[in-house]
């Protein structure tokens, strides 16, 4: 562990200290801020030469200030001569432009892998990204983590979640069907899918609930919230539809436009999120934050030392 490195931009302070907490290492010592136009600003202040170098940085709002730092952080990092840089992106920002939805529009993930790539990066490590394939966007290995574990280990010790046969796993929408089919496989509960239609971006209509749901609690699980629209009305069908109480799981709160607002004055029991994004002053009575500190940690302990990742799923 002599050889390792773990450094981080301004995007998640707070989930970068229990990572090296828990990985029994001081801070990487790194000046990231800002020259007086607005240009990022990065200076490495330790020797790094042939090390191990990990950077925590999210891309997770403001995007672009955050990516631009990773970018220049991974830039300093090559140019110092380490010896492998691994990019630690708990958030993968722009992962929903992952294809050609409709004509002339970008597949911004693919342009976001290849700045990443560019910069100087080996080997990428990220959580629950939106679409699996974001995986070959990039041609450097990618050490593709789950936040599943974190989840259940909340869900097994809470008193609703004692009787499986009450419990039901709802996909918001179908593409999210194979994510949610998964997580109901482990947590032994049946599944149902929100029949849903999007008119236009962060706008949902929520036309029919596939599966049975009265008299049951539900878990509606996601891997990304943003403006909560969708999430409001999932859980208002699932009220209308019987559901005694439901639960929302999503891995990534990314709660803009007053989402948390509209989530406390929901029928949402409580909302479980990671702090893969920082919610700040976002926080509230129904979100719980569940900390990926720890499962990153070993990921990078493991990658470090060139064991397997695989196995912290099994």
């Amino acid at each position: 562990m002599n050889t390792l490195r773990v450094f981080s931009g301004n995007a998640n302070k707070e989930l970068y200290k229990e990572i090296v907490d828990n990985l029994g290492i001081p801070e990487g010592k790194i000046y990231v801020g800002r020259f007086a136009d607005g240009e990022v600003e990065v200076k490495i202040e330790e020797n790094i030469r042939g090390k191990d170098c990990f950077v925590v940085q999210p891309t997770c709002p403001p995007v672009n200030e955050n990516l631009m730092e990773l970018l220049v952080i991974i830039d300093a990092l090559k140019r110092a001569s380490a010896a492998r840089i691994t990019a630690v992106i708990p958030y993968f920002g722009y992962a929903r432009q992952d294809r050609k939805a409709e004509p002339r529009v970008p597949i911004t993930s693919k342009l976001v892998a290849n700045l990443i790539v560019a910069a100087g990066t080996n080997r990428v490590l990220t959580i629950d990204l939106h679409a699996g394939q974001i995986q070959g966007f990039f041609d450097i290995p990618v050490d593709h983590l789950y936040a599943t574990p974190v989840f259940l280990d909340y869900l097994n010790n809470h008193p609703d979640f004692k009787n499986r046969d009450n419990v039901v796993v709802v996909s918001p929408d179908a593409g999210g069907v194979e994510r949610a089919r998964a997580f109901a496989k482990r947590l032994n509960s049946s599944l149902a899918i929100v029949d849903k239609r999007r008119p236009s971006p962060n706008q949902a209509e929520v036309l029919n609930i596939i599966g049975d749901v009265k008299n049951k609690i539900a878990i509606v699980f996601d891997d990304i919230i943003d403006t909560g629209g969708t999430m409001i009305k999932v859980v208002e069908r699932l009220k209308k539809e019987g559901a005694e109480k439901v639960y929302a799981v999503c891995t990534h709160a990314v709660l803009s436009m007053g989402a948390e607002k509209k989530i406390e004055n929901s029928f949402v029991e409580k909302l479980l999120v990671t702090n893969t994004i920082p919610l700040g002053s976002k926080k509230n009575e129904k979100i719980e934050v569940l900390s990926v500190g720890k499962l990153l940690a070993e990921a990078i302990r493991r990658i470090h030392l060139n064991t397997s990742v695989s196995e912290l799923f099994v």
